[in-house]
């Protein structure tokens, strides 16, 4: 199936959140409870149990994880940079820094399963472990600057990064989880990804980008731009299988994470700002995952 069609149902979901949310009775008041379900307990229990029930090999672990990481340090690394241009306002800045190196799990996980199997949402699964707690440090430590929140408080309490520090002990520990554990989390899993796939949709906004639209370019240019290149160039150059490789490149092509709206809004960010990159971000991947999957494939 071409790369575009692997990605139809996902966006479809999401455009599904959208209308429902903006055209039924089902409004924002529903969503916001949606969303916080997902964020604190369906999500975390896929990110648990899909890094637990696949045995991860140290040389994967070392090999996936130092790529993961490599694609989200050149991300941070640009976004702060955008600090030092003229003019930049602080605070919209440290609100938006995290759209630049943030990723969307809930479409990454999804995508992961239609490109590669199960092996393939094993692989994500291992990416985000390693991933979430490092680029969640980097967006809240801008924002911790400007707010009275502190930053290790704001990391403990941070679902997504407790939920794969656990997985990826209990998987390296060899524990295994009772077959009632299992099943109960597998099939609260099941139902993160399609809630939480029309939860990014409920989300989407044009808002406040005019504020600072060069700053916007900036930070979408890193996010669709500068890590799928990235990618593309680190897995040509490690020569992994071709079913990593796009896992890889999907992976760096993600758009934003939605819940960057989330936590700029809890840390005193500007909302409104990081909402409109968010839904920018959502729609260009659209055409850019499927465009980087494409370079892949053309430079392979």
């Amino acid at each position: 199936m071409p790369d575009l069609l692997l990605l139809l149902p996902d966006f479809a979901l999401i455009l599904m959140g959208y209308a429902i949310c903006n055209h039924t009775g089902l409004n924002r008041t529903v969503w916001d409870g949606a969303e916080r379900l997902v964020y604190f307990v369906l999500f975390p229990a896929l990110l648990f149990i899909s890094i637990v029930r696949q045995p991860m090999q140290l040389d994967t672990l070392v090999q996936l994880g130092g790529l993961g990481l490599a694609i989200s340090a050149v991300g941070v690394a640009l976004a702060y940079a955008l600090r030092l241009a003229p003019g930049v306002d602080p605070l919209m800045h440290a609100s938006g820094a995290q759209t630049a190196f943030r990723f969307n799990s809930y479409v990454a996980l999804a995508l992961a399963e239609r490109l590669a199997g199960a092996q393939g949402l094993a692989w994500l699964a291992l990416l985000v472990s390693v991933c979430v707690p490092v680029v969640n440090v980097a967006a809240v430590l801008p924002l911790a600057r400007h707010g009275d929140k502190g930053l290790l408080g704001e990391l403990a309490r941070n679902p997504l990064i407790l939920a794969t520090l656990a997985g990826l002990l209990t998987n390296l520990a060899g524990l295994k989880l009772p077959d009632l554990a299992t099943v109960t989390l597998s099939r609260m899993g099941m139902a993160a990804l399609p809630l939480g796939l029309m939860a990014v949709g409920s989300g989407l906004r044009f808002g406040a980008l005019r504020e600072a639209p060069w700053l916007a370019v900036g930070f979408l240019a890193i996010r669709h731009a500068a890590l799928p290149m990235t990618a593309i160039a680190l897995v040509l150059a490690l020569r992994l299988p071709p079913l990593q490789q796009a896992v890889i490149v999907a992976f760096a092509a993600m758009p934003t994470a939605g819940s960057a709206y989330v936590l700029a809004v809890r840390m005193g960010g500007h909302g409104a700002y990081v909402a409109g990159l968010v839904t920018v971000s959502t729609l260009l991947a659209m055409v850019g995952l499927p465009a980087a999957l494409g370079a892949l494939a053309w430079l392979r």
